[in-house]
């Protein structure tokens, strides 16, 4: 039974909710770790001790998602942003090469704006006619022969759509921005290219950037890179070619440890996910309008529930009246508006029960 005390439910879409038996072991180990004597934001990042917190880590990784050897994990900066540069910089080796790019939201635009900087862009399709609600079929997309990559968002935080169904790209390797959703089910390593989470949504807090990179696409980096934007320089120094964020790498390795230990793995974690989702949605559907969902029911997210009410007043006052009932950050992002619930593997039953609960009340009383 998760224990509340005086904590209140945090929707938050990131940074965002943390398990609270990690919260309890960080708060037990900040003043001194064990058997070390100094706080882990102390240790240096060259020390055998660190050496255990990266490996464990790195490990734990590996066992939840089945990694191949085919495939390495790394631990970046910078967060999203940074690797909307690193893709086309690393795996466009030259101008004349294509990027596909499939764009479902705010997040896939922001990645198809920097890859015309080192190559040619092809946005392979685009939601934006229709709001960003949907993601599409294969035969809507309009793919590129040989192209060096093909880039899409697995979930889009804002939006509240998800991808369910991964797209076949042939030859070109598929790179996918899953911050929001990693860890979050069972996945299958092979098919991707490189995935890259910021862990302040599920698999720990920000500071850090969780790669899972194809060893075969390092043989396109070569010295015309920038040193710290050259993927090969961060595998051959084991995610220390500078001084990494310590405390973050620990903190996911507690998030991965209470996925396996408490959670009992992905597939498991899955399941927990689309039950607390299917709460929300019910009371959406259910509602007769009062509720509307922004992403069509094939392609809904199960991490992030977005929708709005009938008027801009009515919003304002589930807001207020949520919060008061201590269920807080379930404002829209400022570009769509209405209400944003993001329920994280963190995110207890308990939580999402007394928001579906508050939800029929609140349509009752003012339906």
């Amino acid at each position: 039974m998760t224990k509340m005390t005086s904590r209140v439910f945090n929707f938050s879409a990131g940074p965002a909710i943390l398990p609270e038996v990690v919260l309890e072991q960080i708060q037990s180990e900040m003043l001194s770790l064990p058997g070390v004597g100094s706080s882990v934001l102390e240790i240096s990042h060259r020390s055998k001790d660190f050496d255990e917190i990266l490996n464990d880590a790195t490990s734990r990784i590996a066992e939840l998602t089945d990694l191949p050897d085919t495939h390495e994990v790394l631990f970046l900066q910078g967060g999203s942003a940074l690797q909307n540069v690193m893709m086309p910089m690393n795996f466009l080796t030259e101008k004349t090469q294509t990027a596909d790019v499939i764009v479902t939201g705010a997040w896939g635009k922001k990645t198809a704006a920097e890859v015309s900087r080192f190559g040619n862009l092809n946005i392979a399709w685009d939601g934006g006619d229709s709001g960003y609600n949907k993601a599409p079929q294969q035969n809507e997309l309009q793919l590129t022969p040989n192209a060096a990559y093909c880039h899409l968002t697995s979930n889009e935080t804002i939006h509240g759509v998800k991808y369910w169904d991964l797209p076949e790209t042939g030859d070109a390797p598929l790179l996918v921005d899953k911050s929001s959703d990693l860890f979050s089910e069972p996945i299958d390593i092979k098919k991707y290219g490189l995935i890259y989470a910021c862990a302040q949504k599920n698999a720990g807090i920000a500071g850090v950037n969780v790669l899972i990179l194809k060893k075969e696409l390092l043989d396109r980096c070569d010295d015309r890179l920038p040193s710290y934007l050259d993927y090969s320089k961060h595998s051959k120094a084991g995610s220390r070619f500078n001084t990494p964020p310590t405390f973050a790498i620990y903190v996911t390795g507690l998030v991965c440890k209470w996925l396996q230990e408490e959670k009992g793995g992905l597939a498991r974690i899955s399941q927990f996910n689309q039950d607390k989702a299917s709460l929300l949605y019910k009371e959406i559907d259910q509602s007769n309008g009062f509720y509307s969902g922004h992403a069509e029911k094939a392609d809904r997210s199960i991490m992030n529930v977005v929708f709005t009410l009938q008027t801009e007043d009515l919003e304002n006052q589930f807001l207020t009246e949520a919060a008061e009932a201590g269920l807080t950050t379930l404002k829209g992002h400022r570009s769509l508006g209405g209400i944003r619930a993001s329920i994280y593997n963190a995110m207890p039953m308990e939580g999402v029960e007394s928001l579906a609960q508050f939800m029929a009340d609140f349509a009752r009383k003012n339906g």
